[in-house]
């Protein structure tokens, strides 16, 4: 019966499924108080990922502790290891360059493609006329004006899934990822996502609008498409459309500045924009 007693507790042992673990300095004393030698503990430090405390209190710490000094030098080097990071690895938690970036799952071999964020050319005034003629009672709108009529990537869906990764998420503490203009993008709250007007040559798209009353720079709020995010992982959010969306051009829409009169809508709000524009359809 004893030797039946010792077989079952290492069954159930080998039986029980195995997950992922990420190691600490925790786990380290664990393994060495356990009475794991220098090389096992050395070989799971090297072969295993982990989140080690290297400071110099800490360290000092662990040698008086006892940890042998060829464990601690282990710990500070798989520490000092930047993750390699890319920008098409298809595995959301995978690091991944700082961006906005399109999720494909629809080819043989899923993936993700970066999109770069394109500046806003030149700017357009709509409307020019009724505001004259009305003396400003009738509203004009400004329009960014994006080059090319297609974007570089297309989604043959309706429902595309997006993921954007700050800088937090590859490390940094910035929790940001740079726009240009010196501006950042903390949160995907602070993008608009909109449909793109497709004209000869070019995109357009209307990010403000003036009248008597004053103007007003930025995605006007009826022409916002609603957009839902959640955070998966430390400096890393999944976008998706609340919505499916029909076929033709659209785009992420981040415009830095604002304006209080004519001239400052097309300076500060339209020249700020910043578009990662992407295709719906075949």
């Amino acid at each position: 019966m004893k030797i039946l007693s010792a077989i079952i507790p290492c069954a159930l042992v080998v039986s029980a499924p195995l997950s992922a673990e990420t190691l600490s300095n925790t786990h380290v004393l664990m393994l060495l108080d356990a009475g794991l030698g220098e090389e096992a503990v050395i070989a799971k430090i090297e072969t295993e990922q982990g989140e080690y405390a290297t400071d110099t209190s800490t360290l000092l710490q662990l040698s008086a502790r006892g940890v042998p000094s060829s464990v601690i030098a282990a710990m500070v080097k798989r520490a000092s290891i930047v993750p390699e990071m890319s920008d098409s690895a298809a595995d959301p938690l995978a690091p991944h360059f700082p961006g906005v970036y399109l999720y494909d799952d629809w080819s043989n071999e899923p993936r993700m493609w970066k999109i770069d964020p394109t500046s806003s050319s030149q700017t357009k005034t709509g409307g020019i006329f009724g505001y004259a003629l009305t003396g400003g009672i009738a509203s004009a709108s400004v329009k960014a004006v994006i080059p090319g009529e297609e974007a570089r990537h297309n989604v043959p869906k309706s429902t595309p899934v997006f993921y954007v990764y700050l800088d937090s998420a590859t490390g940094g503490m910035s929790g940001t990822f740079s726009t240009g203009f010196g501006a950042s993008i903390q949160s995907p709250n602070e993008f608009s996502l909109v449909a793109l007007s497709q004209k000869k040559g070019r995109r357009e798209a209307r990010i403000g609008s003036m009248n008597i009353a004053g103007a007003k720079a930025g995605v006007m709020d009826k022409d916002q498409i609603p957009f839902s995010y959640e955070q998966v992982a430390q400096g890393v959010y999944k976008l998706t459309p609340e919505a499916p969306l029909e076929k033709g051009q659209y785009g992420f829409i981040f415009a830095v500045g604002g304006g209080a009169g004519p001239g400052l809508v097309g300076s500060a709000g339209t020249a700020g924009a910043r578009v990662f524009a992407f295709g719906v359809g075949d």
